[in-house]
């Protein structure tokens, strides 16, 4: 690994922005340790990263489980030594007007992506502390600056690590922890597929006619990595050049 190489742990890892990620990192000469709940995904990902001659590995996880994130943590600096870099990405969107009253999937939204990044930070932190630095990148969305309607609670959860993203920058201002917030706009992913609401799902097919790749949003995040130890890359927002929104 060069001086300039991360070893980085990637939450959400088994399809859109996270598998994304991994290969481009992986590609740039990072090693990557994979996250998800789907590890038949995480394995094909794995073997075609290693395959085309980068350096990756995998374990099954479930961010709603502080336990388990810990248990992530700790296998990627087994395996590789140290944590440089914690991606927290995975995050569920079961979009619905309030009205619906979806409790259970209000629930869901808050487990995993308010819980999920707290977890992995509460995991990576003293890592990072213990080995004198390292950049937390916590994915958000343009859902972190604007409310829409059925996305109400999708919204408290990105407002939510927007805030936490910003609260751990300035308590890590002295001790060598970058952190970096990355929010994109309407990204191609698997998000969407886990609407139940129907008119919440017609609206946002219509909504998302115009979507970037996920690889667009791997590219930001290459980039916020890629930077010396002495720049702090803090706010990333990524939308469709053809999206006012």
């Amino acid at each position: 690994m060069t001086d300039a190489a991360r070893v980085v742990a990637i939450t959400g890892a088994s399809s859109g922005i996270g598998e994304a990620t991994a290969r481009r990192l992986a590609a740039d000469g990072h090693r990557v340790f994979l996250g998800a709940r789907r590890t038949g995904r995480l394995d094909a990902l794995t073997r075609e990263i290693t395959a085309a001659g980068g350096t990756a590995a995998y374990r099954g996880l479930d961010v709603t489980d502080a336990a388990d994130v810990k248990a992530f943590v700790s296998a990627a600096r087994e395996r590789y030594g140290r944590v440089d870099v914690m991606v927290n990405n995975a995050g569920v969107m079961p979009l619905s007007p309030l009205d619906a009253l979806r409790v259970e999937e209000w629930d869901r939204m808050i487990d995993v992506n308010v819980r999920g990044v707290l977890h992995g930070i509460a995991a990576a932190l003293p890592v990072m502390r213990a080995q004198g630095g390292g950049h937390f990148v916590n994915i958000a969305s343009v859902g972190a600056y604007e409310v829409s309607p059925t996305a109400a609670v999708y919204c408290v959860g990105k407002f939510a690590v927007r805030a936490v993203s910003e609260g751990l920058r300035q308590e890590s201002a002295d001790g060598g922890i970058r952190v970096t917030l990355v929010s994109p706009g309407v990204t191609e992913s698997e998000l969407a597929d886990g609407i139940g609401d129907p008119a919440a799902r017609e609206a946002m097919r219509a909504y998302r006619a115009v979507a970037l790749p996920a690889s667009a949003i791997a590219d930001a995040i290459a980039y916020a990595v890629s930077q010396p130890a002495q720049v702090d890359v803090n706010e990333i927002v990524v939308r469709p050049a053809a999206s006012a929104r």
